[in-house]
């Protein structure tokens, strides 16, 4: 079964009260999902890609896939040696990220919406993904 997480945008107040608290995850553990406003180094995916970094906050060298690039429906393993820690989806189609590289429904797993969903910190260390038909 697979979960999609809503992406809220939030102003003002909201959005600096947002930014410092985590949003309970599926096992109860607070994590921060998604920010309405991503920040600088967020800013560097662009829309119609999924983009990778291997730090917290967007930090370290970004990975960028693109639908052109991407087989829709396929287990995309990221490259040996590199790790998700945080990620953008902007390809407009839901994105499931795995714990597994094959893409196991066994280790944790979660779906993203793909208007924008930015997450500063997985719950897991991301090794692949899929990108869904809308």
């Amino acid at each position: 079964m697979r979960t999609i997480h809503a992406v809220a945008l939030l102003t003002g107040a909201a959005a600096l009260a947002a930014a410092h608290l985590g949003v309970p995850t599926a096992h109860g553990v607070p994590q921060q999902r998604s920010r309405a406003h991503p920040g600088p180094a967020a800013g560097d995916c662009a829309t119609g890609q999924f983009c990778v970094w291997p730090g917290r906050g967007f930090g370290g060298e970004r990975q960028t896939y693109e639908l052109s690039g991407t087989d829709i429906e396929s287990c995309v393993t990221l490259p040996a040696g590199t790790r998700g820690v945080s990620f953008a989806n902007r390809t407009g189609r839901p994105v499931t990220t795995y714990q597994s590289a094959e893409c196991a429904e066994t280790g944790e797993y979660d779906t993203y919406p793909g208007g924008g969903s930015w997450v500063p910190e997985s719950p897991y260390q991301v090794r692949a993904f899929k990108i869904w038909e809308s």
